[in-house]
């Protein structure tokens, strides 16, 4: 993957404002990474930088400006109260990785979440996992390199891509779920596939000239 300063860094069709506040809150998403524990010592991903800058920017690069802006204030907020929003988020997948140690440990370390919030987040993530189900469809070697899709599939070991984006909805504030939804609901009316669209830039990050390239490549 290229990194920030890179040939693969993706200019056209973003302005450099934009751009610049997705490349920040990338680099403090990572910082709160570096913070994130597990019992089985440090994870190899969080001393990969440009793999994880390649994702996040890419997942980023997709959102509109008020969006970038309200997250942003999420993460400056979670420092300035002790919190860690990617610890978060980890704790939240293990709801369904494991469920009982959640239940016991976890869940009551968490801030609790409104019903109505629940239901947003839900309504968010079944038209995310249909986008990420029809991305595969088109393109089953890029998918086959995925996360599994849904959370059914979760094991100890694997994370599904419903249950990553379950968690990090749920790290959200009000406000900035609030404009994600709005963000699906855009993308949703105007035919876009979010998948499509985020995968499309991790690919260029890469040096590919498109989902087609990328494709043909996983074959090979």
């Amino acid at each position: 993957m290229a990194t920030a300063s890179g040939p693969g860094k993706p200019t056209g069709g973003h302005d450099g404002a934009r751009l610049d506040r997705a490349e920040a809150i990338v680099r403090h998403e990572f910082a709160q990474f570096q913070r994130v524990s597990s019992e089985g010592g440090r994870a190899a991903c969080q001393d990969d930088w440009p793999t994880f800058h390649a994702m996040r920017l890419s997942q980023f690069l997709t959102w509109p400006a008020p969006l970038l802006d309200s997250y942003a204030e999420d993460l400056d907020a979670a420092d300035a109260t002790g919190r860690n929003l990617l610890t978060e988020k980890y704790a939240r997948m293990m709801r369904s990785t494991e469920p009982e140690r959640f239940a016991r440990e976890i869940a009551p370390t968490l801030p609790p979440l409104a019903s109505a919030r629940l239901a947003l987040q839900e309504r968010i993530v079944a038209a995310q996992v249909a986008w990420a189900r029809e991305f595969r469809d088109r393109y089953p070697r890029l998918g086959d390199a995925m996360r599994v899709l849904t959370t059914a599939e979760d094991t100890l070991v694997d994370t599904s891509f419903e249950t990553y984006l379950r968690g990090e909805l749920c790290t959200y504030s009000t406000r900035t779920l609030r404009l994600y939804g709005e963000m699906v609901d855009a993308r949703a009316a105007a035919g876009d596939n979010l998948t499509e669209l985020t995968v499309g830039l991790t690919v260029s990050l890469a040096g590919h000239a498109g989902l087609d390239q990328a494709e043909a490549a996983q074959h090979a």
